[in-house]
């Protein structure tokens, strides 16, 4: 709690700093949108002002604010200046900020639906998983459900691309390599079952804190791409990456749902525009920051290795009867499936 305070402090400290900004939490609604009037919106994310999630947003505040006379300031927060995805998560609930970047595992703890998407398997390419985000038939209903409880909108998302493991010992080949490893997964039981079944011992932890958990040998690895692998410098403490592709994850752009409902119809179209441009570029950016990425780690040190990814495909098999537990969920899963075929 001491924690969360704080951070709810230096949000507010930060917000201080923008001009028209004072109404932090309590933003006039009825202002949205008027000409004479500036919407200042904090978007809070975990990254790196070089990765490509900070990059891709900048652009699109950018054209969204230009496009709308400068009604609306988006500023980008990053590097968890705002707090923790769980922290931010709570905090556009309350209405103290207004959107963030969050993974899939922060929503499947408000909604198990949103297991379906964030499951291992489920999506076998980047361009499946685009594909799918943008389709309101399938995922339409589940981007709205936060709405009337939390609060909570989904707009959209970003790929966090083909995710694997690195470790700070050995090279990961097959599930036998994991045994007896401490490896950081996500806040999510599914994602904690899953490093269970990959045949690890999975330790949830704050993503800012995973490069001195395994310095310090508290971890012995870790699951992610090669971009925040890269980025975050954990290439450093874990200089084997092994290519599991245990999961194609997803990052989602959520936003304060009664800040959306003021939108004029003008600007929230503007707005879905410049949106839906900003995933494309970000899915572009990503394919070329992967290869970068890459050469980064291997130019410090880090070795690349190939892993018996069928090997780890079949030991995930039973999450879908684990984890698929109404007729809902199963059907969602076949539409998303259906897509890859």
């Amino acid at each position: 709690m001491h924690t969360t305070v704080t951070r709810l402090t230096a949000v507010v400290g930060a917000c201080t700093l923008l001009s028209g900004c004072a109404n932090l939490g309590g933003l006039d609604l009825e202002t949205v949108g008027d000409p004479d009037h500036t919407t200042y919106v904090k978007l809070a994310l975990n990254q790196t002002e070089s990765h490509p999630s900070y990059i891709a947003l900048e652009h699109f505040a950018e054209r969204f604010s230009e496009r709308t006379d400068g009604r609306w300031d988006i500023e980008i927060y990053p590097n968890e200046q705002l707090g923790s995805q769980q922290e931010v998560l709570q905090f556009i609930s309350s209405g103290a900020i207004e959107m963030a970047i969050v993974s899939g595992t922060q929503l499947e703890n408000l909604n198990k639906d949103f297991q379906v998407p964030n499951m291992p398997t489920t999506f076998t390419s980047v361009e499946q998983q685009m594909d799918v985000i943008r389709d309101p038939e399938i995922v339409g209903e589940l981007f709205t459900s936060l709405e009337g409880s939390n609060n909570v909108t989904v707009i959209g998302g970003f790929t966090q691309g083909t995710r694997n493991i690195y470790t700070s010992r050995a090279p990961i080949t097959s599930p036998k390599d994991l045994q007896g490893q401490k490896i950081r997964v996500q806040e999510s039981d599914m994602h904690i079952r899953m490093i269970e079944l990959m045949g690890g011992s999975a330790t949830p932890l704050s993503y800012g804190e995973v490069y001195t958990a395994i310095q310090s040998g508290v971890l012995d690895g870790a699951e992610n791409n090669e971009v925040s692998y890269t980025t975050q410098k954990h290439s450093e403490v874990a200089p084997f990456y092994s290519s599991t592709e245990h999961l194609v994850g997803l990052d989602y752009m959520i936003m304060r749902a009664d800040l959306r409902a003021a939108m004029s119809p003008e600007d929230r179209a503007i707005f879905d525009e410049e949106w839906d441009a900003a995933m494309t570029e970000h899915t572009t950016l990503w394919d070329i920051e992967t290869k970068e990425a890459i050469k980064q780690a291997q130019e410090g040190g880090a070795t690349f290795h190939k892993a018996d990814t069928q090997a780890f495909h079949d030991a995930l098999a039973p999450l879908q009867d684990e984890f698929l537990t109404t007729d809902k969920q199963r059907a969602m899963y076949e539409a998303i499936t259906e897509k890859a075929r």
